[in-house]
């Protein structure tokens, strides 16, 4: 069976190829882990979990990172998840990081900045442990909220490896059951927890098993929308597209010296 037989038909084999990244990534870099933030959501737990099984869990730390608007029961889970495979865990407020941003004169507290920044904050104590202790920080974006843009630019769309974003999020409900994710979580409303009672899919305005399904169908249609699901989600790739290039320039296509 070749590779692309096996994506398609075995779970448990494209499971294995994303375990195989990670540590390809992982012995090739010369680190000496990966460093994962933890919301409390499916996502980052499949993540995480994936960079367990792949390197060991000894080799992988978790970090919370909640806000005030965070719910306890995300922290919590993340430190379940992390006990049962093994990492390190550590819960790390954000809040006076955003009350330093708040000390700029004329800053907007809109719940558009503020998301970013949260977003921004995050990666950048992520990246911040990830130098103090020789380690890659391993992404969590899946291919639905990458395809429409659903991520902050330099924010929770940074990283250097990056092990779902292959992967729809209703592709990503599955394998979380395959790893043994535990219910609390797989069962969470999907949130990037930027305000209170925010939700993907309601921020969106539609559910992943329709973007997912869109998203196929456009695939297969050569990018033209026949629905109006599909044209709404069509439009949403399209605006987004410069989150997924690199930023414009002069030298891209020159020659290396």
């Amino acid at each position: 069976m070749n590779d692309m037989m096996c994506m398609e038909t075995d779970l448990g084999c494209r499971m294995g190829q994303v375990e195989q990244m990670i540590r390809y990534a992982y012995w090739t870099s010369g680190c000496k882990g990966m460093v994962v933030g933890l919301s409390g959501g499916v996502d980052s737990a499949v993540a995480a979990v994936f960079c367990c099984r792949a390197i060991g869990g000894e080799k992988v730390l978790g970090l919370s990172l909640p806000s005030a608007v965070s719910k306890p029961a995300d922290s919590e889970d993340a430190a379940v998840l992390c006990k049962k495979w093994g990492m390190q865990h550590r819960v790390i407020s954000i809040e006076p990081m955003l009350d330093g941003f708040r000390a700029i004169p004329g800053f907007s507290d809109s719940r558009f900045l503020l998301g970013n920044l949260m977003a921004r904050t995050r990666m950048a104590i992520l990246y911040y442990f990830a130098n103090h202790d020789n380690n890659l920080v391993c992404g969590t974006s899946n291919r639905s909220e990458y395809m429409l843009g659903y991520c902050t630019k330099y924010g929770d769309n940074a990283a250097d490896i990056q092990p779902i974003v292959h992967l729809y999020k209703t592709e990503v409900y599955a394998i979380a059951r395959e790893l043994g994710i535990p219910e609390s979580i797989i069962r969470k409303t999907p949130s990037a927890g930027l305000w209170e009672g925010q939700s993907d899919e309601g921020e969106i305005g539609l559910s992943y098993e329709e973007i997912d399904t869109s998203l196929r169908m456009l695939e297969l249609q050569g990018w033209q929308a026949i629905t109006p699901v599909e044209k709404k989600v069509l439009d949403l790739v399209k605006k987004s597209e410069h989150k997924r290039l690199p930023a414009p320039n002069l030298l891209t296509g020159q020659k290396k010296p």
